[in-house]
């Protein structure tokens, strides 16, 4: 067997180690080891959504075909699912064992139902019943109603019944989702709290009141539990005619792709284990039972909900390395430009000057054309806002703009379909390639000689990361 080339996915489950290192750091901030531990959580929802179901799809087509790395499919297969395993044990016994009781210490803690006292479980079943319950639509799994196709990454409970309901229906088993739109963390009012900074996780409330979706029947049992689905778009370099319209064709349907992870928590019993995995095409090594919640995700929000400066990284100020080109006095960076070359070096300096640049671009009246690659930019955007605007100004805009900026997709069909709204030329780049450069183009119309002679005269940059 030749190992002389690195196995990929191993790669990048080494990289998601090297930042669980950081939650494992006790120099670090408390709230910023949370975030460094939610990071690792998100990375690996896109690992299993793009890598891992490559690879599945690959060991139903041909398990023996050998990879890059001399590995056949389903050996790389075992190889990653192990080391998967390995790095989400990791995770959850940082959380438990570390995290939880140096939060407590900090007067933050999340509170499970067992521990709620008398007022504090009123108000939990208070915001249940008008938060919650009216959001929630139960599934009962019998022959009408077949086992579900859970969203991707949603919170899903599936509950243990005995008993029969109003109608006189029995119903051993039901699946419940949570709603998307609601936080997944409620902080608890400090007068029930003692003045700490005291949060319920969204599963604690549907867990501690689900009975009440189920009138006349006994709840045995509630289980979290959440799949990940193969989340890659399939776009035909050889068929494909439109590529926006493809990509517009494939994303509605994203989130009910095949399953590729299974988590649920620690305590489901080994039936239910084994019949969400036979529901969802899983067998046990897809399964990733975890000691805590089953999306540590969510927990990116909780540094942003407690005031203790104390706990997370002081706050970084960029530099501005010269004057802004807005205000009295301001020299204009054409003007600067002329002089000499910019260096910038983000994030140390801030990204503030190339945004000047792109907004005095798009008003100055010398300004003939406008010429940028996008690759990321998100759903509010100063780059896209000015590109907008420069082209209501009657400039020349043209972007190179990259449909296939994966989980990006959407976002950058809705900037489309705005710059052509306002006359600007967009391009998707080349079928089958990906455009990363971050380029910048700017044309202008300038005096070169006292006798009044103008020329075209181009502005350039040029840039790592993203507009």
């Amino acid at each position: 067997m030749s190992l002389l080339l690195l196995n990929r996915e191993i790669g990048i489950l080494e990289f998601n180690s090297r930042v669980l290192a950081q939650a494992e750091d006790p120099k670090i901030p408390l709230l910023e080891r949370i975030r460094f531990l939610s990071i690792v959580s998100s990375n690996l929802d896109e690992f299993f959504e793009i890598r891992m179901a490559g690879i599945k799809e690959q060991l139903s087509d041909n398990p023996s075909k050998k990879g890059s790395d001399g590995r056949t499919i389903a050996q790389s297969y075992d190889l990653v699912s192990h080391h998967a395993h390995a790095l989400v044990d990791r995770q959850y016994q940082l959380y438990q064992q570390v995290l939880i009781p140096q939060l407590r210490k900090a007067g933050i803690q999340f509170l499970l139902p067992d521990y709620w006292d008398n007022e504090q479980r009123i108000w939990a079943e208070d915001f249940f019943k008008e938060e919650l319950f009216p959001l929630l639509t139960p599934i009962a799994l019998d022959p009408v109603h077949p086992f579900p196709r859970v969203i991707n990454k949603s919170l899903n409970f599936i509950v243990q019944l005995e008993g029969k309901d109003a109608f006189g229906r029995k119903a051993n088993l039901a699946v419940v989702q949570a709603p998307r739109s609601l936080p997944r963390l409620v902080k608890i009012p400090k007068r029930l709290a003692d003045d700490q900074d005291t949060f319920v996780f969204l599963s604690s409330f549907i867990q501690a009141f689900v009975g009440q979706l189920f009138p006349g029947m006994e709840v045995v049992g509630c289980y979290p539990f959440r799949v990940t689905r193969n989340s890659d778009l399939f776009v035909s370099d050889d068929e494909i005619t439109d590529l926006r319209q493809a990509l517009q064709g494939e994303l509605p349907t994203r989130h009910l792709g095949d399953a590729v992870r299974l988590e649920a928590n620690i305590n489901i019993p080994e039936v239910l284990l084994q019949r969400l995995c036979k529901e969802n095409n899983l067998d046990m090594r897809d399964c990733y039972r975890v000691n805590g919640p089953v999306n540590l995700v969510r927990l990116a929000q909780l540094p942003d909900l407690v005031d203790q400066p104390k706990l997370v990284f002081k706050p970084h100020a960029p530099a501005m390395p010269f004057k802004r080109s807005a205000g009295t006095g301001a020299v204009s960076f054409f003007e600067r430009i002329k002089h000499s070359d910019l260096l910038l070096h983000h994030p140390y300096e801030s990204f503030e000057p190339v945004l000047d640049l792109l907004r005095e671009a798009s008003r100055d009246p010398q300004v003939l054309a406008i010429k940028q690659t996008v690759y990321r930019t998100g759903d509010k955007s100063p780059v896209m806002e000015a590109l907008i605007e420069a082209a209501q100004n009657g400039k020349e805009v043209t972007v190179v703009l990259e449909l296939l900026a994966r989980f990006d997709e959407q976002t950058n069909i809705n900037w489309a379909a705005r710059l052509e709204e306002v006359g600007a030329h967009v391009v998707y780049g080349v079928v089958g390639h990906k455009c990363h450069a971050k380029l910048l183009l700017i044309v202008r119309k300038e005096k070169i000689h006292k006798s009044g002679k103008t020329a075209l005269v181009r502005y350039a940059h040029l840039g790592t990361g993203n507009y």
